[in-house]
């Protein structure tokens, strides 16, 4: 059993009731908007267990995590109030790669709702930059505040799904499988995705929230928002680097000791250096943040 009142308070909703699709698109809200897309700890040359359990503690201990960490305990908490929830194996398309991966990649997990009344959900709050609701598991556009997504048939994995990202987000889409999936399937690419010097989560530092409105994202030293606001900032130093964890973020990772803190930073801002010096911020720049869509009459 989890402590699910220790997590609804860390999502600062009330108990949701019995299962609904609305209660559904409260939680999945709530969490994408209070528990940050982090991977802190792949800084700090850590593999953390990818387990439900683990993952739930690591969420009551105030930090987040990626796809894996975050999907994982948020089907938990799912489960624990009642609801139908099964994993599900997915590949991401980077931005720029030519052909979708399809879901044999595993670098990606998706959670699949079922049992409430007329209708299935896709459920992800572990993409860092796109889904702020649930989706309904059936083909279609849908629109989350400034933002584009669909979801229609994959054509890389046979009975499965593909969701095609807004063009502002940081991936070209996602292919995922209908089968059901255990953790033991996402283990090996997790500790590549950890370890790998070829893995864009060693090489650069992504935090990432979603809100109603818009993503606000840290990469390296790059504070950034994309929708309404939209702005990036360079923090040159770690007192604003760490006050941007915490204020924007949410993020005060207690169990990070002084030494940990100081060679996160300095990992982080010597990556950012010879970013700077490859010319990658002025890459960014000329990517001018996506800004809201008028409102439909």
């Amino acid at each position: 059993m989890i402590d699910v009142n220790g997590y609804l308070a860390r999502l600062g909703v009330e108990h949701p009731g019995p299962p609904s699709a609305e209660a559904l698109r409260q939680l999945h809200a709530a969490h994408v908007e209070r528990v940050a897309y982090e991977v802190l700890d792949i800084h700090l040359d850590r593999v953390v267990p990818i387990d439900a359990e683990s993952s739930v503690s690591q969420i009551l201990r105030g930090r987040g995590g990626y796809c894996y960490t975050l999907n994982g305990a948020f089907s938990a908490l799912l489960t624990a109030l009642g609801y139908q929830v099964t994993w599900h194996r997915a590949g991401v398309q980077a931005t720029g790669e030519e052909h979708a991966p399809g879901a044999g990649r595993a670098n990606h997990m998706t959670l699949i709702v079922t049992g409430l009344p007329d209708q299935d959900w896709m459920a992800d709050v572990g993409m860092g930059d796109a889904l702020h609701e649930p989706l309904p598991l059936a083909e279609g556009t849908y629109e989350q505040g400034p933002f584009r997504y669909r979801l229609r048939p994959s054509e890389v994995v046979p009975g499965g799904w593909r969701l095609d990202h807004d063009p502002a987000g940081s991936f070209t889409g996602m292919d995922f499988e209908s089968r059901t999936a255990e953790v033991s399937e996402f283990q090996a690419r997790h500790e590549y995705m950890c370890t790998s010097p070829d893995s864009e989560f060693v090489r650069t530092c992504v935090v990432r929230r979603r809100d109603a409105s818009g993503i606000d994202s840290l990469l390296g030293c790059v504070l950034r928002r994309t929708g309404t606001g939209s702005f990036n900032r360079v923090l040159d130093n770690s007192a604003d680097w760490y006050g941007a964890l915490a204020d924007v973020f949410g993020l005060t990772p207690a169990d990070l000791g002084p030494d940990d803190r100081d060679r996160l930073w300095r990992r982080v801002h010597s990556a950012h250096e010879a970013w700077m010096a490859s010319g990658g911020f002025l890459q960014l720049l000329r990517q001018r943040p996506r800004r809201s869509r008028q409102p439909q009459q």
